[in-house]
């Protein structure tokens, strides 16, 4: 009896019959039925006729995307079979989809102007930091607007890098984060008056608030005695330097920016800081509408002014904010006020046309504005734009194509 052959220490496979060879396509001496079965053996569930079937089935799929596609639409037929079925759609089954929802900025600068409510909105900001999750960026810095070109990179590099959505709030004048390779944010500012402001500032460097007379002597610990009651006339009318020029060019710089020429009364300053107002800041409220100024707010960043004007109105909140308020304030004569305007020229030019802006802009919204009482001006300061009585409904449509233009700046 012959010895089994050994391979491998094992039996080796019987060779498949010849008629099973030849149904799978090969010849005895060939190979062919263990070679050709080799491709179908990851679906071994499938025969070769099954196989092909898939194969055209998924061309025929192909063909019929590309023919969608290139006919941009569905075909016909498929149009006939949902109408058959029934017109059910997404909407029957879930309901309207919810509102569209603009770009939303998560990098907010509010380079504030000192003595324009800037107090009163930062004890808002707090509370709605608070109550709407975002991040306030607050500065200890309160004296310190303009910055050499390395104090601007760092300034801007830890502003950048602070936690999303933030909203960063100091006294400095404004940063082209875009000139150090940033991300332009975008910027909200109030002011006001420009000789109210001057006259706030005057009083506070002197007396203070209602939240204790000793803050004065914190921020001014070395002024004279002289020079803390000096009068309001004597310093404007004598020109002492707190009530003359550089120190009156205070509001423009805040917009103009960081260049030396920003801080140089003059016509180059007043035009860049128009530029920047129509390029960088969504919204220049004016101090004395405030209430209006917080609506806007509310609408273009509802993720960080949401309900502020109710937390604005709210008693307790009003407690607070009368804290603020300036005391021992006295009016300049009607000839002192006058030396005033003519000094603040370019600061009126501006604050004139940023309430123009801003009036504008109540009137997109259907918001009154309030005619007050008009400041005396002198007669070389163009006439007030015309403020609106009515609110105006036919631009409404246009509010969020408008918000989208800003957003992409």
């Amino acid at each position: 009896m012959k010895k089994k052959q050994q391979h491998g220490g094992g039996e080796c496979p019987a060779p498949w019959p010849p008629a099973a060879a030849a149904a799978a396509g090969g010849g005895p001496g060939q190979g062919g039925g263990f070679l050709r079965r080799r491709p179908l053996s990851l679906l071994p569930f499938l025969s070769l006729r099954d196989y092909v079937f898939c194969m055209a089935t998924l061309l025929l799929f192909c063909l019929g995307s590309l023919f969608y596609q290139l006919n941009g639409g569905p075909p016909h037929f498929l149009l006939a079979l949902r109408h058959c079925l029934g017109n059910s759609t997404y909407l029957d089954d879930h309901g309207p989809p919810p509102q569209k929802v603009l770009p939303f900025p998560s990098q907010v600068v509010y380079n504030r102007v000192g003595k324009c409510g800037s107090r009163t909105v930062v004890l808002l900001l707090r509370i709605l930091s608070e109550k709407h999750g975002f991040n306030l960026v607050t500065s200890d810095i309160h004296n310190k607007t303009r910055l050499t070109k390395n104090e601007q990179m760092e300034l801007i590099k830890n502003i950048s890098t602070a936690e999303q959505p933030y909203l960063f709030t100091r006294h400095v004048h404004f940063l082209n984060f875009s000139r150090f390779g940033g991300d332009q944010p975008v910027y909200i500012n109030i002011i006001r008056d420009p000789v109210n402001r001057f006259l706030s500032n005057y009083f506070f460097r002197r007396f203070g608030d209602w939240r204790g007379e000793q803050n004065h002597m914190i921020r001014t610990p070395n002024m004279r005695q002289e020079e803390r009651y000096l009068d309001i006339n004597v310093c404007i009318l004598e020109n002492y330097p707190e009530c003359s020029n550089p120190r009156l060019f205070y509001i423009i710089p805040y917009f103009c920016g960081q260049h030396p020429r920003c801080r140089e009364p003059g016509e180059w300053a007043l035009e860049r800081a128009k530029l920047n107002v129509n390029e960088n800041f969504l919204l220049v409220g004016i101090l004395e509408e405030l209430e209006d100024v917080l609506l806007l707010l509310e609408r273009f960043l509802p993720h960080y002014f949401k309900d502020v004007l109710s937390i604005y109105k709210n008693p307790e909140h009003r407690k607070l904010g009368n804290l603020t308020v300036t005391v021992k304030k006295t009016v300049p004569s009607p000839e002192a006020i006058q030396i005033l305007y003519q000094r603040m020229r370019y600061e009126y030019e501006f604050y004139y046309y940023v309430k123009e802006q801003f009036h504008l802009l109540k009137r997109k919204f259907g918001l009154k504005s309030h005619i007050r009482k008009p400041s005396p001006r002198p007669e070389f300061f163009i006439p007030s734009p015309l403020e609106t009585e009515e609110p105006i409904n036919d631009e409404e449509e246009d509010d969020e194509k408008w918000l989208e233009d800003i957003y992409k700046r």
